[in-house]
């Protein structure tokens, strides 16, 4: 199947960070203020779509890869240091199916093909609130030497 054919079938819509989504899941438990326990998506990245940089700053966010290409995760707990991780099908090749992303940290993604479908789930529930764009152009920046 074609990206703009899994779109259509799973009714995805654009996402504010790029790509393409739909919300699956909203757990009825709720806490003490009323906040879904975990919420779920379809998350999509066509050909040349990327998952700008951003962060989630009070939920943990796990990625779960269902299919197309292996996708790379990358991450950072402050804004300086950052790690990349592949999710993909080929634990042999150093692939995971999934990666949790924890509160407050940034996170961008990428296709290393044509598109890739994940699952995000979210812990407790996402909330366009506790989002955060980073700005246009912007990445982690390497720590001075010494530092």
């Amino acid at each position: 199947m074609s990206a703009r054919e899994i779109i259509r079938r799973l009714k995805l819509e654009p996402h504010p960070e790029g790509g393409w989504y739909r919300q699956t899941f909203e757990d009825e438990a709720c806490d003490e203020t009323g906040r879904a326990r975990s919420t779920a998506i379809y998350y999509l990245l066509d050909l040349g779509e990327t998952s700008e940089w951003h962060r989630v700053r009070d939920a943990a966010e796990t990625w779960h890869w269902y299919g197309g290409a292996p996708l790379v995760l990358t991450v950072s707990p402050n804004g300086h240091d950052a790690s990349a991780h592949r999710l993909g099908p080929s634990l042999a090749t150093g692939e995971e199916p999934q990666f949790t992303v924890p509160a407050d940290w940034w996170q961008t993604a990428t296709s290393l093909g044509e598109w890739t479908l994940v699952g995000c789930t979210v812990a407790p529930g996402f909330r366009f609130e506790s989002f955060e764009l980073a700005p246009p152009d912007w990445s982690p920046t390497p720590r001075a030497s010494g530092s």
